[in-house]
């Protein structure tokens, strides 16, 4: 599995629906699911937040988590449904998060990290990540961060995905630590200059292709969330610009109309278009109509009797005000 190219964990976004709609768009980059904890796999909900389609592949599983023998029985329940890797959230710095003492808090406790892998390891064959930040609070800039994954990567980690900003468990939202503490890719690329022998992938503040390809001269992987999630369309070029491999050209309609088939079937088990709908909104970005398409769809597929005819009509707003976007 080459990941060259991530979509990052998105808790209440990156669903199944919206794995299944991104892989429409391109067929190497590696998925990841929201966060899941390993309370509520372990509580007996595990097909309720495991279950996936099998067009998703390559998709990785994210475990919020901090015991090791609970994260190594949540790992063998990936491999089990037949994840392709298992990440261990170490970046969240909601104080939700942190009071079930896992994500970014545990940037101060890198032995339990190193621990939790090896505990995993020991059960599952398939890669154990860690997604981290570069540091927390008033860590040294540096010294934390080479030390984290020092420490962890000694019990087996292989791969870090690094947002290269601090997380600041006081003080700031989720929201503002995702804006605020400054971007420091510099501090990734030095990580990777460390550890030539580990696979680094950068995440964080990334809003383009071009920005991938610049990170890529200088780590292994690069992971982009929001943006991705609000200009899905972004995606149509990396498997050409990212993975070199050529194929024909997506064209926005007829990944519509693939779509239009899913939600169909999910509508049939039982599945409000919304639930699909709310995930492709930015599938028009950029091109006039694009806001009708947003407003129409908004208004409209959140009513009881909504159905296939709400997504042709948004559709048609745009090809209205863009005829030749078709």
């Amino acid at each position: 599995m080459k990941r060259l190219f991530s979509v990052a964990p998105m808790l209440d976004w990156t669903d199944t629906h919206c794995r299944y709609f991104h892989r429409l768009l391109t067929k190497h980059a590696v998925l990841y699911t929201e966060m899941v904890t390993t309370g509520a796999l372990l509580q007996g909900q595990t097909e309720r937040y495991l279950s996936f389609n099998q067009a998703e592949h390559p998709v990785a599983l994210q475990l919020g988590g901090s015991e090791p023998k609970e994260m190594a029985q949540c790992a063998v329940l990936a491999a089990d449904f037949g994840y392709d890797e298992v990440n261990i959230n170490v970046g969240c710095p909601s104080e939700r998060v942190q009071k079930g003492a896992f994500g970014a808090c545990l940037m101060a406790e890198p032995q339990l990290i190193a621990d939790c892998v090896a505990a995993m390891q020991a059960k599952v064959s398939i890669p154990v990540t860690v997604k981290n930040r570069i540091g927390i609070d008033d860590q040294a800039d540096y010294e934390g961060l080479h030390n984290f994954v020092s420490t962890v990567a000694e019990a087996g980690c292989q791969t870090f995905i690094i947002h290269a900003r601090k997380a600041w468990l006081k003080g700031l939202s989720p929201k503002e630590n995702r804006e605020i503490p400054p971007l420091r890719y510099d501090l990734v690329y030095q990580l990777k200059q460390a550890f030539p022998q580990l696979e680094i992938i950068i995440n964080g503040g990334i809003t383009s292709i071009e920005a991938c390809q610049t990170h890529l001269q200088s780590v292994d992987g690069v992971m982009l969330g929001r943006e991705v999630y609000h200009n899905p369309w972004i995606l149509a070029a990396v498997d050409s610009a990212i993975y070199g491999v050529s194929a024909s050209p997506l064209d926005r309609y007829a990944v519509l109309e693939q779509l239009l088939v899913y939600i169909q079937q999910q509508q049939a088990q039982g599945v409000r278009v919304s639930h699909i709908g709310r995930h492709i909104l930015g599938l028009f970005q950029g091109l006039p109509g694009a806001r009708q398409w947003r407003r129409h769809l908004s208004e409209q597929m959140h009513r009881p009797e909504a159905s296939l005819n709400v997504f042709k009509q948004a559709a048609k707003k745009v090809l209205d005000a863009s005829p030749s976007s078709l």
